[in-house]
């Protein structure tokens, strides 16, 4: 279906308030939103009714409603449910916005990475220059960044120069955990605790009694040992014994927020309620790193 460019204009602020507001419409709401006169918008209101895509709502509280065909003609899909993606606007959160389409325009560029995003929400406040942010994403939590630097009015849509992108993998946790080779004893001093962190070259180990892990000792913990002259310590006196851990079936993303909740540089994996292995920021960094 062939629209005007003023009818098109009046489609995608009707559906912009309609979401926004939850209610009819009125004409001079729209009007107001398109910088046009209310006749003019009543006007082309009646041919929009005929071709099926406004319909009209009676009373007081009365005013214009989207049909679904309106949705149609403007090529928005309409998703039952829908999650909403956010838009940022210089660090400011787009209130009732949500991001309904991603376009890569200039993917084989050697310099440049542009980027297109329909929005279902009001753009008109976006200028060239400002500094936008889509997502995370309800799956992958895939955020991107950028610098607008054009609008299209008759698509609802932002042309944006991309300055980061970052997703995580759809995997759950279990998939990228360290099975724990090495355990630190939990009678080990803390000589013996730096020998075996040192000769696996790395940061910080569980602590196993009886073949549970009962506690994690990091290199931290030693120094902080070491630096108050407490060199008879054991590895029970030192460890942190408040395991904090993450269940295996958990997505990734959820991990990560467990690390910088509690700043913290590895977790204990679970499998049904059984430590099974060690996840760390390396092991998460390593995972997203590109060759």
């Amino acid at each position: 279906m062939e629209l005007t460019l003023i009818q098109k204009d009046i489609l995608i602020a009707l559906i912009n308030l309609q979401r926004q507001k939850d209610r009819a419409v009125k004409g001079e709401e729209i009007a107001g939103l398109i910088n046009r006169n209310p006749g003019t918008v009543r006007n082309q209101m009646q041919s929009l009714k005929v071709l099926g895509l406004v319909e009209g709502v009676p009373g007081p509280k009365g005013g214009y409603k989207a049909t679904g065909g309106a949705y149609d003609a403007l090529n928005i899909t309409t998703i039952e449910n829908e999650a909403i993606v956010p838009i940022y606007k210089n660090n400011k959160i787009v209130k009732n916005a949500t991001a309904a389409e991603i376009s890569f325009t200039t993917i084989r560029h050697p310099d440049l990475c542009n980027s297109t995003v329909r929005i279902l929400g009001n753009i008109r406040d976006f200028v060239q220059g400002d500094l936008i942010q889509i997502g995370p994403t309800p799956v992958n939590h895939l955020i991107v960044r950028g610098e607008v630097i054009g609008r299209d009015d008759s698509q609802n849509s932002l042309l944006f120069s991309i300055t980061e992108m970052v997703s995580l993998p759809k995997k759950s946790v279990k998939h990228y955990i360290r099975k724990v080779a090495t355990m630190v004893s939990i009678n080990a001093n803390i000589q013996e605790a730096a020998r075996v962190l040192v000769r696996n070259n790395i940061h910080g180990a569980p602590v196993e009694e009886k073949g549970e892990i009962v506690g994690v000792v990091t290199f931290s913990d030693i120094g902080d040992a070491l630096a108050n002259g407490r060199t008879t310590l054991k590895v029970r006196d030192i460890m942190t014994k408040d395991l904090i851990s993450v269940d295996g079936d958990a997505p990734l993303y959820e991990a990560v927020k467990v690390f910088n909740k509690h700043s913290i540089g590895r977790l204990i994996v679970t499998i049904n309620g059984v430590p099974k292995g060690v996840l760390s920021k390396t092991d998460v960094l390593n995972e997203l790193a590109v060759y």
